[in-house]
């Protein structure tokens, strides 16, 4: 018992996981921003655009099964706006991080 305790001690010690774990909050609290760009401008203006389109409405029964794909439909199309926002952060970032590596030249 005394070998694994030294083990997992030095496991958690390791930077790795340190790391690991401040970018695992970190993303948390990136996620929050990111759900905000997109529920509270992206949303919005598809809602102007598409004239406030929910397909949380949409579904089909069989049998007993009532299967709402509408709820999937949103789903996607939250994940690709997510996306959307994210690639268009990181190549921003991308770009910044870029810049000081070229005066340096």
């Amino acid at each position: 018992m005394k070998g694994f305790a030294k083990e997992f001690k030095e496991f958690i010690a390791k930077g790795d996981v340190i790391s690991m774990a401040v970018g695992i909050i970190i993303g948390g609290a990136f996620q929050n921003i990111v759900n905000s760009i997109v529920n509270d401008l992206i949303n919005p203006l598809l809602g102007l655009i598409c004239g406030g389109i929910d397909f949380s409405t949409l579904s089909f029964g069989v049998g007993e099964a009532q299967f709402a794909i509408g709820n999937v439909i949103n789903a996607v199309i939250k994940f690709l706006l997510t996306a959307l926002v994210l690639f268009f952060i990181m190549k921003a970032y991308n770009r910044m991080a870029e810049k000081p590596e070229e005066e340096a030249k």
